[in-house]
């Protein structure tokens, strides 16, 4: 039976967590498999482009509102035609009603946390009261181990909230990459469950931190509402990622 498109399915979020003897052997069979698999899929998977459209602008009427939005190729879009389809473009849609929305996009498709600080550092953006920051997947692809990630990420919150400004980060949580229609298992089996380590150690760091709010990925992942690679979102999960997101935000800040 086809799975529809049910965001709110947690059965279809993550696999069952594994038992300790097990995840100690996962982790021993990880890095085989993303090193044989991985290329191969990298290599068969249609590479898609960064959808055109303006990466900063400003919308809406109301209180102002700075957002900055850091990340990958999720955050820059990639999987839609155009910005105003992906996640920019929908958190614009979504906020414009309530505020005066100046908003920056610094992301890039490939990115990982560490290559994302830079990146940032490197652009100098203005203070935000918000930032949206979308990363992990490609930590992952890259064998980067959990502690040194959730490492890496803390740098990157500090650098956003202690030097740039940044009043709140709206992190969001690891997609159920299990349910990624292009990869082929084992790789999608290993993947996903170590998606599902990296989102529990990000739920601990963010339990940490008052700055921080974790958006859990809560949606069901079909080849339906995802990209034609089978790899990136679609214009439905840009949509319901960006209603959490405004939803959070519009609370937080009483809009």
């Amino acid at each position: 039976m086809a799975v529809t498109f049910d965001p709110y399915a947690p059965s279809l979020v993550h696999p069952a967590p594994l038992s300790k003897p097990m995840a100690a052997l996962h982790r021993l069979a990880f890095y085989p498999v993303l090193v044989t698999q991985g290329p191969f899929i990298k290599f068969r998977t249609e590479r898609l482009q960064e959808p055109k459209g303006a990466r900063q602008g400003v919308i809406g009427q109301g209180p102002d509102l700075r957002v900055l939005i850091v990340g990958d190729s999720s955050a820059a879009g990639v999987g839609v035609a155009t910005q105003s389809q992906a996640l920019s473009g929908r958190l614009a849609y979504g906020l414009a009603p309530y505020a005066r929305l100046d908003w920056e996009m610094v992301a890039r498709c490939g990115d990982t946390t560490p290559m994302a600080l830079k990146r940032v550092k490197a652009a100098q953006p203005r203070r935000a009261d918000v930032a949206v920051v979308a990363l992990g997947v490609n930590d992952i692809m890259r064998g980067t181990r959990l502690a040194r990630w959730l490492e890496q990420t803390e740098h990157l919150l500090d650098h956003l909230t202690r030097t740039i400004g940044v009043g709140h980060v709206y992190l969001s949580g690891l997609p159920a990459v299990s349910q990624f229609p292009r990869l082929p298992n084992p790789l999608r089996w290993s993947m996903g469950h170590q998606a599902e380590r990296f989102d529990r150690g990000l739920r601990a760091l963010v339990s940490t931190r008052d700055d921080t709010t974790l958006i859990p990925a809560d949606m069901a992942l079909t080849a339906d509402n995802m990209a034609r690679d089978g790899f990136h979102p679609g214009p439905k999960v840009y949509a319901f990622w960006a209603d959490l997101i405004v939803a959070q935000i519009r609370e937080d800040r009483g809009l």
